[in-house]
């Protein structure tokens, strides 16, 4: 299965930097909207057969403007949804390295994955998130599929595709707007293979292509 991942368009809590977890259903933002265009011109070329998305709102819509040049519906599913950020929920992000401080030094310097204060971590992410990936491999053989997530969801499924330890999620970063691209095999991860990562579609500051 050639397994297309893409990164939500931006909203205004990521141009604000605040944490934006799977507690917070924030719609696109202006630049967010022009990303999801340009990511439907982008990927209007693709044998796209199916497309999936996280429930959540800022997902479902760069999903729709995908799946629209391809006469597609796009099927929502609840394991694709953000970590849960608990009592870090939509924070800005210099408070959390002030009131949650001993977690922000352990998520930032530490080797493995650990739990966000009252939520998820990264492990369990991966687990439900590469559990969907799973499922959708069996269910399209040899197809090229379009799933359509979040920044955590995303890594986490590229560490399990790749077979790195769990903390090495912190080794790759997707940008809002983004797509990376893999070769999922039933042999496992030692023949999957990366063929694209965090590759950002240009849009110009005043929201044009």
């Amino acid at each position: 299965m050639r397994l297309i991942l893409v990164r939500h368009g931006e909203t205004p809590w990521n141009e604000a930097r605040r944490v934006q977890g799977g507690r917070s259903d924030i719609g696109l933002g202006e630049r967010g909207l022009a990303q999801a265009e340009r990511l439907a011109v982008a990927l209007a070329e693709e044998n796209v057969h199916a497309v999936y998305s996280s429930p959540l709102e800022r997902a479902l819509a760069t999903a729709w403007a995908i799946a629209h040049p391809h006469g597609l519906e796009v099927h929502p599913l609840p394991s694709l949804r953000e970590i849960d950020a608990g009592q870090a929920e939509g924070l800005p992000v210099d408070r959390l390295k002030e009131d949650f401080a001993p977690f922000w030094k352990e998520w930032r310097e530490g080797d493995g994955p650990i739990t966000w204060p009252g939520g998820e971590s990264v492990e369990q992410v991966a687990r439900r998130a590469w559990g969907a990936i799973t499922r959708l491999r069996r269910r399209h053989p040899g197809e090229t599929v379009v799933v359509v997530g979040h920044a955590f969801v995303i890594t986490s499924i590229l560490v399990r595709a790749l077979g790195l330890p769990p903390g090495h999620f912190r080794r790759l970063r997707v940008e809002a707007g983004s797509v990376s691209v893999l070769e999922l095999y039933q042999k496992g991860p030692l023949h999957n293979r990366l063929l694209l990562l965090n590759h950002t579609c240009p849009v110009r500051e005043d929201g044009h292509k």
